[in-house]
């Protein structure tokens, strides 16, 4: 089973105003409302790869009641943890610019964060704890790295998906899987990563580290996957962009979908990749059928890896 974990989820209410103007009256054109979070996203792409999944965190209120009804309609097993307060609500503002306002998590207590800590306990050597997104301001700086402490004990498979000081704290527990984009991996390292080569020597410090796998996103310019074996670049298949949301959790379900059905890494890399392109060229997370159509369009290449140096 393939468990993942959003601490901090989400309600994404999504508003649309034509010429929208501060401190007036505007109605909006239309809105849309989404069950919103990585671990999320990720639960539901496993879904539709026809993956086991569970999606666990912290969830209360009626925000917290429609992430789980929106779980339920699409047939995602999930157990989550009920907390006193509200599951937040982001407010997606779509005028002549996007503006986002991020609504405050509720405060998760002592008892309800063991809680959680008690169900990563319960994983087995068959499982896997995919932890994403942010940590609410009310848990311990450390909760995250407890999770994953709990779960490696009883040697499941852990993958970070965040980024920043976040991923950098989280580097020490030696993942299995990551995947930063190039602006993370900058960031992370304080330089410019601009090419594939760049971002390959990068990602063998990572590895070198104790990170078991990473894949590097690059936007237009394809994916970069590096563990101890072997550097593959991928270069992504023609399509028009519709929507950039997601594509990065398509990836790292899809990752996880295929290392869990039993194929090598670098072959995962190249179902990866086709996942978060495929979902990049549709309206919502892509379809089990997208991301086949997809795949063959992806040309993946093994480096020699002095070629990265």
């Amino acid at each position: 089973m393939i468990y993942t974990c959003t601490l901090n989820p989400a309600v994404d209410y999504v508003i649309r105003v034509e010429n929208f103007q501060a401190g007036g009256l505007n109605r909006s054109d239309n809105a849309d409302l989404y069950a919103g979070g990585k671990g999320i996203n990720v639960s539901r792409l496993l879904k539709r790869l026809g993956s086991n999944t569970c999606a666990i965190g912290f969830a209360g209120g009626f925000t917290g009641e429609f992430i789980k009804s929106e779980l339920d309609r699409e047939g995602v097993f999930h157990r989550f943890t009920s907390v006193n307060g509200t599951t937040r609500i982001n407010v997606k503002l779509k005028s002549g610019t996007e503006t986002e306002i991020n609504g405050p998590a509720p405060v998760i207590s002592e008892e309800d964060a063991n809680r959680l800590v008690q169900v990563t306990a319960e994983l087995t050597e068959r499982d896997w704890l995919h932890i994403g997104g942010s940590v609410p301001s009310s848990l311990p700086a450390d909760y995250a790295g407890t999770l994953i402490e709990t779960a490696r004990k009883k040697r499941a498979r852990v993958v970070v998906d965040t980024s920043g000081a976040a991923l950098k704290a989280l580097l020490p527990y030696r993942p299995f899987f990551i995947k930063p984009n190039h602006h993370e991996l900058s960031e992370l390292f304080h330089t410019e990563v601009n090419t594939k080569e760049e971002a390959a020597g990068i990602a063998k410090k990572l590895v070198d580290g104790g990170t078991e796998n990473v894949i590097v996103s690059m936007g237009g310019e394809g994916a970069v996957f590096v563990n101890r074996d072997s550097v593959y670049f991928a270069s992504p298949p023609k399509g028009t962009v519709k929507n950039t949301v997601g594509a990065g959790d398509s990836m790292v379900a899809a990752f996880m979908a295929k290392i869990d059905s039993g194929l090598a890494p670098h072959e995962a890399f190249h179902w990866a990749v086709a996942a978060g392109s495929a979902t990049a060229f549709s309206d919502d997370l892509c379809t089990k059928e997208e991301v086949e159509d997809v795949y063959s369009r992806v040309k993946v290449v093994k480096v020699e890896q002095e070629d990265t140096q």
